[in-house]
């Protein structure tokens, strides 16, 4: 249920509508609005009473929400939400470009491709310190040791740093030295992983489940947001189907369904849902047409000694091109 303020509610008002929400022992989310707050109403494991609520002071509706995901949908939360962390923002008018490294493997291939994201204009850095890979035997990160290397990252080029938390022990570590928590494809639904994530006070990116259905993506960022942390970004990138031709097969049609659904913010990552460099630009155009807010895009300076993943990483002169075509087709867009 929403409890829909009238625009004149005062901050005692909206207090009060919550104190009564949790005397009842449900959680209560203060949503404010343009023109007026919504209180949203999780924890209830079927209908709630209105009766309680309609007719305390300040209070204009109560709505029930039929859709399984109450604060990710659009019924109270009409306004595109908009992450900004310092001059860098993902959803607003200008299309974020996260690039860099898929993994973190030294101090010169972080720095090297650092200094051409930024040159690039771009605001956001991505590199793995703990990287979840599928044989016990392949390069796992640099841990602590990773994320530093990031840090540097920030404190030189000014870069906003994006990486993943793949456990519990990461994401306390993570959210000491990043920005943003990025939670991968794997641990989509990690529910006690994504239940610590929302008790941070940093944004998250959420990456789609590689087998998930939408509504089990946005239920994902239900999990987040239920636990107070409303910064979230949603990532697109690539599902399993029978294709054998590329990694995953990008699924560009949610990205236009996020936008009717939901007020978050939705990327996409071109290199792992394809897993071919030469299929990355192609890619990236296509989901900035389609109405991405940003793009996830791995770089590096010599792929073909890449710890991880090199076959996606674009080249230099590549991300270049990208960047060039991309902003392009975004001022059309946006116009």
């Amino acid at each position: 249920m929403i409890i829909v303020m009238k625009p004149e509610a005062t901050e005692e008002d909206i207090r009060r509508v919550i104190q009564t929400v949790e005397s009842f022992g449900f959680k209560a989310h203060s949503v404010p609005g343009v023109s007026r707050t919504g209180v949203v109403i999780t924890g209830n494991q079927g209908a709630i009473d209105p009766s309680p609520y309609a007719d305390l002071p300040g209070v204009a509706d109560c709505v029930r929400i039929t859709k399984p995901y109450k604060l990710v949908g659009v019924d109270l939360h009409r306004e595109k939400t908009v992450i900004r962390i310092g001059e860098a923002e993902i959803g607003g008018a200008e299309m974020a470009m996260i690039a860099g490294v898929c993994a973190v493997e030294t101090y010169e291939q972080t720095m090297l491709t650092a200094e051409v994201v930024a040159e690039a204009g771009c605001k956001w850095f991505r590199g793995g310190a703990f990287k979840p890979r599928t044989s016990p035997y392949a390069f796992q990160g640099l841990a602590e040791e990773g994320l530093k290397i990031l840090a540097d990252v920030r404190e030189r080029f000014g870069l906003r740093i994006v990486t993943e938390a793949t456990d519990e022990p990461a994401l306390d570590l993570v959210e000491k030295y990043a920005d943003v928590i990025q939670i991968g494809t794997r641990n989509m639904q990690n529910f006690s992983l994504l239940k610590r994530a929302g008790q941070a006070r940093k944004p998250v990116l959420l990456k789609r489940g590689m087998s998930s259905t939408l509504e089990e993506f946005l239920l994902a960022a239900e999990y987040i947001m239920s636990e107070g942390n409303y910064q979230v970004i949603l990532c697109e990138r690539g599902v399993r189907t029978f294709s054998s031709h590329s990694r995953f097969t990008p699924d560009l049609t949610v990205i236009p369904e996020v936008h009717r659904l939901s007020h978050l913010p939705i990327i996409f990552d071109p290199s792992h849902s394809t897993g071919k460099r030469d299929m990355v630009i192609a890619l990236a155009r296509a989901a900035v047409a389609v109405g991405s807010d940003g793009l996830l895009v791995d770089v590096h300076p010599y792929p073909e000694r890449a710890l991880c993943d090199g076959p996606q990483a674009l080249l230099f002169d590549q991300f270049r091109q990208l960047v060039s075509e991309v902003r392009a087709i975004a001022q059309i867009i946006n116009h």
